[in-house]
């Protein structure tokens, strides 16, 4: 992807972090903050910035222990109020006190964190696939790949792998976007091989809950009121239900938007039909109300 200019900034720690940083071509509108999930980077919007970017600006960060953020020296900061401390330094460098969140998994969960502490930044908010509560069954699935290290010899072997893996997440992809997921989640290392591109001690902190799910989010749904919020599931979800994504729609009341996107688990990537008219329907309400 071109188009973009690489940023740093510094973490109230001391780490390096990286982020890309998308032009926008209209006055006025507000930038888009886009947050990854758990295993990716700043690459998964790089659909979302092809199709926005020039419009809207798009600020990627890639979180600690990702990409080209640097790893953290503690594992056990490998967790969401550090994320929020970090992202909140990155807003401050910038100087964005206004923007659309948009969060895809663990970047949802960031997103509900600003909700609950600087509900007045959010101009609009995408929560993509997750939910103040996190279904057993897909943390548990998370638990068995997160962390664990991975190398293929081509980017082909790396595709057919994630393939095979996640085969029931995205039945409707071919060769060519399991290659493009691939060079979204993999690098190639110096020894010429292809690994997993983020810290695997990222995993520690997740296996330290045990069985638990996590703190309870609920009581932050209502901290959405009255900001366009699009919540975006997959119909085929193992982390988010269907019960708790209406549920959320009703905490939130009628400022949220429910669409369930159909043939895809956790998360949608973004660019299906769905998601893009989804999308553009909540980028108009942030501009029109």
């Amino acid at each position: 992807m071109s188009g973009y200019k690489d940023g740093y900034w510094w973490s109230p720690d001391g780490l390096r972090l990286h982020y890309r940083d998308y032009p926008g071509g209209e006055e006025g509108r507000p930038p888009l903050l886009c947050l990854p999930g758990l295993t990716r980077n700043a690459r998964d919007f790089e659909p979302l910035a092809a199709r926005l970017a020039g419009q809207w600006r798009l600020i990627c960060p890639d979180l600690r222990g990702r990409a080209e953020s640097a790893y953290a020296k503690d594992a056990m900061t490998y967790v969401p109020l550090t994320y929020l401390q970090d992202i909140g330094r990155l807003l401050a460098d910038l100087g964005a006190r206004r923007f659309v969140a948009i969060g895809t998994s663990l970047g949802g969960i960031i997103t509900m964190l600003i909700a609950a502490t600087h509900r007045e930044w959010l101009a609009g908010a995408l929560l993509n696939d997750v939910g103040p509560e996190v279904d057993k069954a897909g943390l548990d699935r998370i638990r068995t790949y997160v962390g664990v290290g991975q190398s293929h010899p081509t980017w082909v072997h790396a595709a057919r792998a994630l393939a095979e893996a996640n085969a029931d997440v995205y039945p409707g992809y071919d060769l060519e976007r399991w290659l493009a997921m691939a060079k979204r989640l993999y690098r190639l290392n110096s020894g010429g091989r292809i690994v997993l591109d983020y810290d695997m001690k990222i995993a520690e902190p997740i296996r330290a809950m045990g069985s638990e799910t996590g703190v309870d989010m609920w009581p932050v749904m209502p901290a959405f009121r009255g900001i366009p919020t699009l919540l975006l599931r997959g119909a085929r979800s193992d982390l988010l239900s269907e019960a708790n994504a209406e549920r959320m729609a009703r905490e939130i009341g009628e400022s949220a938007e429910l669409v369930t996107v159909p043939d895809v688990g956790h998360a949608p990537a973004l660019d299906e039909p769905e998601s893009v008219a989804a999308i553009d329907r909540l980028l108009a309400r942030v501009l029109h109300g």
